[in-house]
């Protein structure tokens, strides 16, 4: 296992190059100049030339992108621009809070998507396998800016049960913060749970049909041992590539959802960094997104030779 590791963090290092690069040039390829906008409405020219020397913007986009990359490699992501605070300090700031997120939004949409998949599956052709396909339509078509907006209205403002908006930190007071990332984890766990639905019932369907599940009925198993132990344990190699692919996704910021209900996540500061021309910040998170990525897909593929024994021998 560890060389198998070793193997595809070697793979890893010429795709974050090339993250990198991109990051970097369509970076400049965005319109506005950081320095007007930091320079404020007088915009002296002595001004706007001092800046530009301090962070570098005259030399060669080629200088810059080398001195921006030996800079994140010992953990140097830049300033912001607009609060001066170090670009890593803020991803550190963000990060538990998005992560947090993602972690619930995650298991509700686990504890849903996986048992409605296998059911569907189990029960195809019936009209639990169809009310399963037309709630999971409907999640994966019901934006999720509306449905936050209708829970906040019904549960919030109508009933008083959980928090509108904000964030509590989990290390402060464990249950408060559940409670106030309750909504937005649901929004974003019932989008995520119509996908998982849908790839379940899709591998479960392929696996009860194979040979291996015949024998195992006729051997006279319960049929709650032939679904769990051996069809669900077989058809988990999809499901974990869709649900690591949805956990970067959700790493990589929900940007409407955090912004409907206020919570200080990577969403929320890629889109105040964007509007602010706050390119450092957003380099930054955007690189370390496209690691987090990569990292990932490695953990999905170990976590396949940990469920089928037969990739172990490859």
């Amino acid at each position: 296992m560890l060389a198998f590791l070793g193997r595809r963090l070697l793979i890893a290092i010429p795709t974050i190059i090339l993250i990198s690069i991109f990051v970097f040039t369509l970076q400049k390829l965005l319109p506005g100049d950081p320095v007007l906008v930091l320079a404020g409405e007088e915009r002296d020219p002595a001004v706007l030339e001092y800046l530009r020397e301090q962070y570098r913007l005259n030399d060669p986009i080629i200088v810059q992108y080398f001195t921006w990359i030996g800079n994140a490699l010992t953990g140097d992501l830049g300033i912001s621009l607009r609060t001066q605070e170090p670009v890593l300090a803020l991803i550190g700031q963000k990060l538990p809070v998005t992560i947090q997120l993602a972690v619930m939004a995650l298991i509700i949409a686990i504890a849903i998507g996986v048992p409605a998949g296998v059911l569907s599956a189990y029960k195809k052709g019936t009209w639990i396998d169809w009310v399963a396909n037309v709630v999971a339509l409907s999640g994966l078509s019901v934006p999720n800016f509306w449905l936050g907006i209708m829970l906040i209205l019904l549960i919030s403002v109508k009933l008083g049960w959980l928090p509108a908006s904000g964030y509590r930190p989990f290390a402060d007071d464990p249950l408060d913060s559940i409670r106030v990332m309750l909504m937005p984890a649901f929004v974003l766990g019932t989008g995520l749970a119509a996908t998982l639905m849908r790839h379940t019932r899709s591998a479960m369907l392929s696996v009860l049909k194979s040979d291996y599940i015949r024998t195992a009925r006729a051997k006279g198993l319960a049929e709650h041992v032939v679904l769990i132990k051996h069809a669900l344990r077989n058809a988990l190699v999809p499901i974990v590539t869709v649900t690591t692919l949805l956990f970067g996704e959700l790493l990589a910021g929900a940007v409407l959802t955090e912004q409907i209900f206020n919570i200080p996540g990577f969403g929320k500061l890629v889109v105040d960094a964007v509007f602010n021309r706050d390119y450092a910040v957003v380099q930054g998170i955007v690189l370390c997104t496209g690691i987090a990525f990569i990292f990932m897909n490695i953990l999905a593929d170990a976590a396949y030779r940990v469920l089928n024994p037969r990739m172990r021998d490859e």
